[in-house]
């Protein structure tokens, strides 16, 4: 049975293009993706992400275990404070990528994605024998909304906000008179806010943003223009650029993984060994030298050798151009500025090799 959200009927109302996406019906778009992209990048969107999972972590050992199982350095992060890491398996294979959130003392939140909000905890679970920890899926109870874009601070101080917040921290605030949480985090590259709320006051805050935020130019953001988005900041999407097959590493992760972290943790050996002798296949940017677009799967070549394959590809809204990712075998060769080719129905196109990101971020704020 697909899944609704508490938005669910929020979306139908506003005439939204519904689409299962991870067992979830979700808003792919409302009026068109290059529209509410560029809403986004040049004003400020409103996203219903609750389908995402929430995961309460909690206990005198859930430091200790939560070492155990990602490669990040949690006992570096600070009260309030949220870092990005890996659900790794023994062979480096991620399970999933997590934000992970600290709220007080052995008191930490996870948010997982939503196709992988069974595998984590069935992990987690498996994972937490000898440790005396608290995992405590409420996913069910929140609904997650985004506020992101250039003016998505100033919407959220006319609505009351009064915290001060750098990228990556986590706060209780309130809004609209309710009591939530509060992230400065995002998955577009641009400035924004991830507000976590009960279920019962979802609608209300939904609607409350979208009247407040008129002034701003603001509208309701689908899935699609959500990948665009985050594919022009080269922002992996599980499934697409991340799997059980795949480490950090080869994913291009390296910044992520402190090479000083003393504990232990699924993977680590596996890890450490490809950060310092190097891997079989990493990940690249490229655009497309014709109109093609290079979807996922879509076969990579190089020098008229098939060299790996397509992850995420998209026309580019603010560039007008078709960008992607792909695995590639890990030579020196295939290195920004190189010529590749994808097939796309059965000929071979030309693509280049670029910088990441496509386009720059703007989701850096210091106070």
């Amino acid at each position: 049975m697909t899944k609704e959200t508490f938005l669910h009927e929020k979306h139908v109302q506003l005439g939204a293009k519904m689409v299962d996406f991870a067992g979830w019906h979700m808003p792919v778009q409302y009026t068109s993706i290059i529209e509410e992209h560029n809403t986004v990048r040049n004003a400020v969107g409103l996203f219903d992400v609750s389908h995402m999972g929430e995961v309460f972590v909690s206990g005198k050992d859930s430091l200790d275990f939560l070492q155990s199982v990602v490669p990040q350095d949690i006992s570096k992060l600070a009260y309030e404070k949220a870092v990005y890491c890996q659900l790794p398996k023994q062979d480096g294979g991620l399970i999933d990528d997590l934000i992970i959130y600290k709220l007080g003392i052995n008191y930490y939140l996870v948010i997982c994605n939503a196709s992988r909000i069974d595998e984590d905890l069935n992990w987690l679970v498996r994972n937490s024998k000898g440790y005396e920890v608290k995992i405590d899926n409420q996913s069910h109870n929140y609904s997650l909304l985004a506020v992101q874009g250039p003016k998505a601070d100033e919407l959220l101080r006319k609505m009351g906000l009064d915290t001060q917040q750098e990228s990556f921290t986590i706060k209780p605030a309130k809004l609209c008179n309710r009591k939530l949480l509060v992230s400065r985090t995002g998955y577009t590259g641009e400035d924004g806010y991830e507000i976590l709320v009960e279920n019962k006051f979802s609608e209300e805050l939904w609607d409350k943003v979208l009247e407040y935020g008129k002034e701003f130019g603001i509208k309701p953001i689908g899935l699609g223009a959500r990948d665009t988005l985050r594919l022009e900041a080269a922002l992996h999407l599980y499934g697409n650029d991340l799997d059980e097959n795949t480490t950090p590493v080869e994913a291009g992760l390296s910044w992520s993984i402190p090479k000083d972290k003393v504990a232990d943790y699924n993977g680590k050996s596996v890890i450490m060994d490809q950060l310092k002798n190097g891997v079989q296949k990493k990940l690249i940017g490229f655009k497309m030298l014709d109109r093609n677009i290079a979807r996922h799967g879509y076969d990579v070549y190089y020098n008229g050798e098939k060299v790996g394959h397509v992850t995420s590809g998209c026309v580019s809204p603010t560039l007008g151009e078709n960008i992607g990712l792909a695995y590639v075998k890990n030579i020196k060769e295939i290195c920004t500025g190189a010529h590749i080719q994808v097939m796309i129905r059965e000929k071979l196109h030309d693509a280049e090799v670029v910088k990441r990101p496509f386009v720059a971020k703007r989701n850096k704020v210091k106070i």
